[in-house]
């Protein structure tokens, strides 16, 4: 995904709804967008489902979240929006609050994904954003609980095997509560991060059509829509 550091304006056009024949498909195909892919042409992806970066930390936001954000909706995709973690500037709680305030949100409408709580590799130093893995560990449930008290629901849980080894120490605390979101660019998901016996998303490439981030649905379309109907 992209931080905010690597965040470049891009054009695009409008939208359009997804066909039915997607509807059909075993494992919908979704992408991710941040403010580097700009004003997105939903149209042209032949996509289900995104998630769209909302926040970073607590001092960034997406410029372009309300178009990409309504530009989804009103094309007939489910959506849900995306936070960017900074653990090495804040709380969990404060960042899931203020991922709150600029679009994070959930509803119960059918067409709105859980938030996603993106934790990965510092694009700005230490890997591990300098904690160690308990206060890494306390930190993401201080972030999801927080979430779940506003929302009702946890978070989506973004990362990579190898993150979460490195700086959780493999924990398998949350795999109970929050589903799992695996990027991992090959031909399978491979190993999961302890705790999960299955993911929900898979981001499988970050070269696809017409954005880059394409993510894969670990079910059909119905699984989806009761995933964002709760």
């Amino acid at each position: 995904m992209k931080s905010a550091v690597l965040s470049l304006a891009l054009a695009a056009l409008v939208s359009a709804a997804p066909t039915t024949e997607l509807a059909k498909r075993a494992q919908p195909e979704g992408v991710d967008v941040a403010s580097y892919q700009g004003n997105v042409n939903w149209g042209s992806l032949g996509v289900d489902f995104a998630y769209i970066k909302a926040t970073e930390g607590t001092g960034y936001t997406n410029p372009y979240f309300a178009s990409q954000y309504n530009g989804a909706y009103n094309a007939g995709l489910i959506r849900g929006a995306y936070h960017f973690a900074r653990p090495d500037i804040s709380s969990g709680a404060t960042q899931a609050n203020y991922f709150l305030a600029h679009g994070g949100g959930w509803s119960a409408d059918g067409k709105t994904l859980p938030g996603a709580l993106d934790i990965e590799y510092n694009p700005y130093g230490a890997t591990c954003y300098g904690l160690s893995a308990s206060a890494m560990v306390s930190w993401i449930h201080d972030f999801a609980n927080t979430y779940q008290s506003k929302t009702s629901r946890y978070p989506v849980i973004y990362t990579t095997t190898d993150w979460w080894t490195t700086c959780t120490g493999n924990n398998s605390g949350f795999g109970t509560t929050s589903p799992l979101w695996i990027a991992r660019y090959a031909s399978s998901v491979g190993t999961l991060p302890a705790g999960w016996s299955y993911h929900t998303f898979w981001q499988y490439t970050s070269t696809g059509a017409g954005v880059g981030d394409h993510d894969r649905f670990n079910g059909d379309l119905a699984g989806l829509k009761r995933l964002a109907s709760g």
